[in-house]
């Protein structure tokens, strides 16, 4: 007879169901999720700029009724958001999409083998991205490629920041994170978002130079910070470049990526 641990017979718990309430305005229908947090003081609705989902935070207290009210109050706030979202860019021929920060024109090229081909711009054109192989794969191939080329430009970055500081990564993740371009575990495991290589090469280095960091002073202090602007010079422009246009590198082909714009 097989002996089974004693966690096999452990209840797993469910996963939350996730309640939605739809909004009407001037005819049209908004699905809005429906998220409790005991900690929050407020109701709070945000739209997600990448998928535009819309998402209400309830008070531990707070019902479906107050919930559905405050919805209907706030009905022209959320059509107003959502029609400033901006438009999606799908990975298909004749899109421009950024690459380390410059316009870069899709095109599709028949061959046997699937590759893609970075050719930059010239004389104020955008550059190129051609993608080879079978047209049903080139999204795939080219966020295969981003990804890439985020790994390799995130590794060396990191590598040489480390070096600086005399401390030692043990690993590099490249993921498609929702609500932070970076991580760093107390191991030395470093995570990024592949999103970073569409964004200029300096707010990629400033990442790298970030999480490095963090391997020093695992926090946000002033010490911590120190260390950040003594690797990185350049890194309070770098952070506000993503301030301004980070949100915008979501749109881009498939995205899980999130961030949110909170009722004044």
């Amino acid at each position: 007879m097989f002996d089974w641990p004693p966690s096999f017979f452990r209840k797993r718990p469910a996963k939350p169901r996730i309640e939605r309430l739809e909004v009407l305005h001037l005819g049209r229908s908004y699905p809005v999720a429906i998220r409790r947090n005991a900690t929050a003081r407020r109701l709070i609705l945000r739209v997600r700029a990448d998928t535009g989902e819309a998402v209400l935070t309830l008070p531990r207290r707070t019902n479906m009724s107050q919930a559905r009210d405050f919805l209907d109050r706030h009905g022209g706030w959320l059509a107003a958001r959502m029609a400033r979202l901006p438009e999606a860019v799908a990975f298909e021929p004749g899109c421009i999409v950024p690459f380390r920060g410059l316009p870069h024109v899709i095109e599709h090229a028949g061959s046997a083998r699937g590759g893609v081909e970075c050719r930059p711009g010239v004389d104020g054109d955008p550059g190129r991205l051609i993608v080879a192989g079978d047209p049903r794969h080139l999204a795939r191939r080219l966020t295969d490629f981003f990804k890439r080329e985020a790994r390799a430009e995130l590794a060396r970055a990191s590598a040489a920041y480390a070096r600086q500081l005399n401390v030692r990564i043990t690993r590099i993740s490249i993921k498609d994170t929702r609500s932070r371009w970076g991580s760093c575990s107390a191991t030395g495991a470093l995570s990024f978002s592949w999103r970073l290589i569409l964004a200029p090469p300096e707010v990629l280095d400033y990442l790298a130079a970030h999480e490095v960091a963090h391997r020093v002073e695992l926090n946000h202090s002033p010490r911590y910070w120190a260390v950040v602007a003594r690797l990185c010079p350049h890194w309070q422009s770098s952070e506000s470049w993503l301030t301004r246009h980070g949100a915008g590198l979501h749109r881009f082909g498939a995205s899980d990526a999130a961030t949110v714009a909170p009722l004044p």
